[in-house]
Parts: structure tokens; C-alpha cells; sequence
């Protein structure tokens, strides 16, 4: 193989990466939303006895919001949010290029709105790109980044 066919290599990302990619995310939003919400209400403990369906809904609209939010800016502007980088992941386009914003907030609306209905439907729909359904309506893949040289691999010569 030469060096212009791994070049040009796409790898794509495992589910379980990007599950843990997206874990990471989860974790950090939630102690964000958390932390605004004892911030504002001065308590995380919520008493709304009967009033149990508002209070689960009043949240999930804000929080979903907020990851929505989170995930297009840095998917957008940088391909990677906090838990790719970490996971060395990028969403790319179908050709492994910087997506589209359009593409980007489809993905990122599936992801932040209806998750587990994204997830499933795109194992059953699956194809060789291991993309969910929004990802698939925004041509969006998450790939994995190869390693980047060091310094140490660099010969330098004088001219």
C-alpha cells in the first residue's frame, strides 16, 4: 500500500467509541445543566409531587437544547467535541472532509432530541458507513483519526 492510499484511508469509527465519545460528552453537559440548575433553583432536589410529568419534561427540553448546542458549535467549527478528541474521532462527511452545517445539525438534532430512536432505527438500517439515521439524512460518518507523526519521526536535512 502505498503512502497515498493510507492517505486517503477512511476508518470508521466503532460503536463503542462512539458510545464512550458520547459518554464523555453526557457526563460533562450533565454537570453543566446541573450546576446551572442548583445555581438557579438554589436546590437539585426537586419536590413536585404530583406534578411528576412537567417536572421530567422541563428538564429534558433545556438539557436537550444545550446538548444540541454543544455538539453542532464543535462539530461544526472543529469536527470533534471533548469526548471524540479524547476517543480520537471527527464526524466528517462521506468523503472524510469537514462536514456541511446543514449535515452537522441534522446529525446533531438526532443525537440531542431522539437518541435512542436514532440509535436503534440505525442498527436495524445500518450500512457500511455504521451510520444512525441522522447521520445518514446529513451525510455525516464519525471516522477515527489516525495518529499524528511526532517529532521524532521527522529526519531533517540541510540544504
Amino acid at each position: 500500500m502505498t503512502e497515498s492510499d493510507l492517505s486517503s484511508k477512511i476508518i470508521l469509527a466503532k460503536w463503542t467509541d462512539r458510545f464512550l465519545a458520547w459518554l464523555i460528552d453526557f457526563v460533562i453537559i450533565s454537570i453543566i445543566t446541573t450546576s446551572i440548575i442548583f445555581a438557579s433553583v438554589g436546590s437539585i432536589d426537586y419536590d413536585f409531587e404530583d406534578e411528576w410529568f412537567w417536572a421530567e419534561n422541563s428538564t429534558y427540553i433545556p438539557t436537550s437544547i444545550i446538548f444540541f448546542v454543544y455538539w453542532a458549535i464543535l462539530e461544526y467549527k472543529t469536527g470533534q467535541t471533548i469526548g471524540k478528541k479524547i476517543l480520537n474521532l471527527r464526524v466528517t462527511n462521506l468523503e472524510g472532509h469537514s462536514p456541511t452545517l446543514k449535515g452537522v445539525l441534522i446529525s446533531c438534532f438526532g443525537k440531542a432530541f431522539l437518541l435512542p430512536l436514532d440509535i436503534i432505527l440505525g442498527w436495524i438500517l445500518t450500512n457500511e458507513h455504521r451510520q444512525r439515521v441522522f447521520n445518514k439524512l446529513g451525510d455525516t460518518i464519525v471516522i477515527k483519526i489516525k495518529k499524528e507523526s511526532t517529532v521524532s519521526e521527522f529526519k531533517y536535512e540541510k540544504d
